[in-house]
């Protein structure tokens, strides 16, 4: 894998996060298109996923190994390391290969499909605002344990403001409905994607290859209940293909494969936050393109956001300055 700076690493976590925020869009005009569940949906996001970056590795070369070190995914970022003190020796560092792949894509169907079952628990505010919010707290925890990572008074204070901002944001102007279940799916979501992430953070292979894998052993694991629920889209063909493709190629293929790659670089709580700013993205849209309005609470919120993710970005690069 060549290798990523922190600056670029840094840029292709923001441009995943922002890519994130326009799947949901498309997900509802799937819904809306072709009649499609939100199981149903998640498989063809995978599928489609994987499809776009088969043939990206057709015509550029993408996830292709050039030596030992990068088929067993211990390749490692020696500047980042000195700087936080990461340690890839660990249980998880470990789990290389196919391993870490089908680790990966059975996470990924996991926080996937729990998710929307936290949707349908407790509505869509409370459990964007559980699993997103609980993620970055997660993998703080677990990259102090499993990987060294430092983050300091300063990152926890960015955390912080994040989820603050994150909250002030997603529970606008809407009722907030807490179930014990909607919390306890959401919290299985939030634990499956920060495993997907201290896991490619710890063993960081090639980035596609990992994605690719992950797209078909999640889409494996998501096939059954899709045929169970309904696979094919009815309705508007044209409408559905056409957000299946969109879905597969920029917030699943695009978004994955820039994710993993980026966490080679960057700390894993870092990325974590970083991804904060995709219900920021999917606002936006919503306002842009189905005429909703934001309140001063949700610019507030979305401000928080943002300066947090700023300050994490500027300690990320400085702490890398400093490394060398």
């Amino acid at each position: 894998m060549t290798h990523v700076s922190v600056r670029r690493g840094l840029l292709y976590v923001s441009i995943a996060a922002t890519a994130w925020g326009t799947g949901g869009a498309a997900g509802a005009l799937l819904h809306r298109a072709g009649g499609l569940g939100p199981v149903p949906v998640s498989f063809w996001r995978f599928a489609a996923g994987a499809v776009m970056l088969l043939l990206a590795s057709r015509l550029f070369g993408l996830g292709r190994a050039t030596d030992l070190k990068q088929t067993t995914g211990l390749e490692q970022n020696s500047d980042l390391e000195r700087s936080i003190g990461l340690k890839r020796n660990t249980g998880l560092g470990r789990v290389t290969g196919l391993g870490r792949i089908t680790v990966t894509g059975v996470a990924m169907a996991v926080y996937q499909t729990a998710y929307f079952a936290a949707i349908a628990e407790s509505g869509l505010a409370v459990a964007t605002v559980v699993t997103i919010g609980a993620t970055p707290v997660l993998v703080a925890g677990g990259a102090r344990l499993l990987l060294g990572e430092r983050l300091g008074a300063a990152g926890l204070g960015a955390v912080a403001i994040a989820l603050t901002g994150l909250a002030m944001l997603t529970l606008d102007g809407g009722s907030a409905t807490f179930s014990v279940a909607g919390i306890g799916w959401a919290l299985l979501s939030a634990a499956g994607y920060a495993g997907v992430t201290l896991l490619n953070r710890s063993s960081a292979g090639e980035p596609y290859a990992t994605a690719l894998g992950g797209f078909v052993v999640g889409g494996l694991c998501l096939l059954p209940v899709a045929l169970a629920q309904g696979l094919l889209p009815q309705g508007d063909p044209l409408g559905s293909w056409s957000a299946i493709a969109y879905l597969g190629a920029i917030p699943t293929a695009l978004a994955y494969g820039l994710f993993f790659a980026g966490l080679a670089a960057v700390r894993a709580t870092t990325a974590a936050v970083i991804s904060l700013v995709e219900p920021v993205g999917a606002a936006i849209i919503g306002m842009l393109l189905l005429g909703e309005r934001f309140t001063s609470q949700a610019v507030a919120g979305a401000a928080l956001l943002l300066a947090a993710v700023g300050l994490l970005t500027l300690g990320e690069r400085r702490d890398s300055s400093l490394s060398r």
